[in-house]
């Protein structure tokens, strides 16, 4: 499982000329799913998405979490975070998570969240998707359960 992460001041996703889902100050996550991936992993990397401290206290040091400023989040599915480049020009998908199962964790994470936080915004799984953000930093952090499961 891959998350993308980028501290935001605004973002949106828009399908077909319709918001499905618009965030103020908090973080847009893009959310790349494998064959391999479980419930377990998902809890994992949900506890360390919602614990990231990239916020500025009043000293100005990133050391604060959405919780600690009453951040929101807009969660996007993005199959192509697991694209393979190693031949050619046109990257083959075959490490993406079959949709079935890729939308059950999608949702199941989309849950867990709206559990803790009180905004949890989302795109439309499958859809063609434009998503609008103003990047705050910029930040972006990258997760990967391969590195922290």
């Amino acid at each position: 499982m891959k998350f993308v992460i980028q501290r935001v001041t605004n973002a949106s996703c828009t399908v077909e000329e319709n918001i499905t889902g618009s965030i103020q100050k908090g973080f847009l996550v893009l959310i790349g799913i494998s064959d391999q991936d479980t419930i377990q992993i998902a809890d994992k990397m949900i506890k360390k998405l919602l614990g990231m401290r990239i916020f500025e206290d009043s000293d100005g040091k990133t050391n604060l979490s959405l919780h600690d400023v009453d951040g929101e989040l807009l969660l996007i599915s993005q199959f192509t975070l697991y694209a393979d480049c190693r031949k050619g020009n046109r990257p083959s998908f075959t490490n993406a998570g079959k949709p079935d199962m890729a939308k059950q964790m999608y949702e199941y994470i989309i849950d867990q969240c709206k559990k803790e936080i009180p905004v949890v915004e989302q795109g439309i799984f499958g859809a063609d998707m434009k998503i609008s953000l103003l990047n705050d930093g910029p930040f972006t952090i990258i997760l990967d359960s391969a590195e922290i499961c």
